[in-house]
């Protein structure tokens, strides 16, 4: 019988202790900086009825990529394949007895059957923060920005790591329909196409309008629309959509956050349930540029649940493109092991003597090691060098009747007498 294979299953990853470290640092920068803004953390179960996505979700992600099964109770479910549709739905759950506007973070896990590749795998965890029922929507959308811009200038990102590309869904409807008068069914397809637009050959592109039925003098219109960015705005004031986008760059630029945030008409976003601001975050990096994260307005997700509804803003940011991110631009670095101190044993008789040793010194804010019957000295000196642990206390029968210890420092050789009280955790 050949042995079981020791891959993780395709597109996702084993943790392993360096690899936990790093990310309970990154993870712990996003519960800081979100919790900062007021907001409260929620969790949910990993299995949705798959009616949640059917409706709202992207269709290339309910047709291609969602993990879809029948239960044994005869039940069609889908391991979540975002968050969104959750969150409106324990929104909806607990519609009149929680204070508006609702602010609420996680970091569930998102399961996709897509081909695994840079920065995209089968699975990966999402800090998602939304807000709801906010009074002022534009102030909603704006603190949410600002918010996506700070999460990344808390692990030390500036103006030269990240743009973020904002755009607003009715300026797009209003130019399909006013500017275009493309036929409504139309929308949906051709809004694809142009969230995929920096991504084809220019050749593709054209071919891909074309197949929808837009004609070269409507694909004229779309590239100046494109191309013309805040002067086509001003040059078409009726635009619905127009004076949010003119307002909203206003606004950032009085916070001091323009210089991180830039509009870009071509921005979509592919999910189908977004009804005003959209955006994109960018990492600038040559080697790396692409899209980190994005979110936007999903006013009528939380109506699918109940029979009232709420406006709601907010994004969704997955850990294996900010892994990237920061790495590439060297903001986060590899968290060393962190243990005080090994208790090495000159008798292994001694063992119990250093459990209870260290468990003292384990109420004073140590983290500490005991060496578990590894032999002669310099074998345990060994063991604590090669898990990075810097001291080494040495116990024998003296030390146990004194109470006061040798301390020895690996890297220089010195080493102190102390009592237990004495010895401190290190930094």
């Amino acid at each position: 019988m050949q042995p079981l294979s020791t891959q993780p299953y395709k597109g996702t990853r084993d943790f392993y202790p360096a690899d936990m470290r790093f990310r309970e640092a990154m993870f712990a920068v996003m519960h800081k900086t979100v919790r900062r803004y007021g907001f409260d953390p929620i969790d949910a179960p990993i299995i949705e009825p798959i009616d949640i996505y059917l409706a709202k979700t992207s269709e290339e992600i309910v047709s291609q990529q969602i993990y879809s099964f029948v239960d044994r109770g005869e039940r069609k479910v889908a391991l979540r394949p975002e968050m969104t549709p959750t969150v409106s739905r324990m929104v909806a759950a607990r519609f009149h007895e929680t204070p508006k506007p609702i602010r609420w973070y996680s970091i569930p896990n998102v399961w996709r059957y897509e081909q695994p590749g840079k920065g995209r795998l089968r699975e990966h965890w999402q800090l998602n923060c939304d807000i709801f029922g906010a009074a002022t929507e534009s102030l909603a959308d704006l603190e949410i920005l600002n918010l996506a811009v700070d999460l990344l200038r808390a692990y030390g990102a500036t103006d030269t790591h990240f743009k973020v590309y904002i755009s607003h869904r009715s300026i797009l409807n209003a130019v399909f329909k006013n500017e275009l008068r493309l036929a409504e069914e139309k929308w949906p397809a051709v809004a694809r196409i142009l969230d995929k637009r920096a991504k084809l050959k220019r050749e593709a592109y054209n071919e891909l309008l074309k197949a929808e039925g837009v004609s070269e003098t409507q694909a004229q219109e779309l590239e100046e629309f494109l191309n013309g960015k805040e002067d086509y705005l001003k040059k078409k004031p009726h635009l619905e959509g127009s004076a949010y986008i003119l307002d909203m760059l206003q606004n950032l630029s009085s916070l001091g956050l323009l210089p991180f945030v830039e509009y870009d008409p071509s921005v979509v976003r592919g999910f189908d349930y977004y009804t005003g601001l959209v955006f994109e975050v960018f990492d600038t990096h040559p080697e790396n540029r692409r899209s980190l994260f994005g979110g936007g307005r999903y006013d009528n997700l939380v109506g699918a649940f109940a029979k009232e509804t709420l406006n709601a803003v907010g994004f969704g940011m997955g850990d294996v493109t900010l892994e990237d991110f920061l790495r590439t631009h060297k903001l986060l670095d590899d968290i060393p092991r962190r243990v005080d101190l090994f208790i090495a044993l000159l008798d292994t008789g001694l063992g119990t003597e250093a459990l209870k040793l260290a468990q003292t010194l384990r109420t004073q804010g140590l983290a500490v090691e005991v060496s578990l019957g590894a032999g002669k000295l310099g074998k345990q000196f060994q063991e604590a060098e090669k898990k990075g642990i810097t001291r080494v206390l040495i116990l024998g029968e003296d030390e146990v009747k004194s109470g006061i210890y040798p301390v020895k420092t690996l890297a220089t050789g010195e080493q102190v007498k102390l009592r237990a009280a004495e010895i401190l955790p290190i930094g």
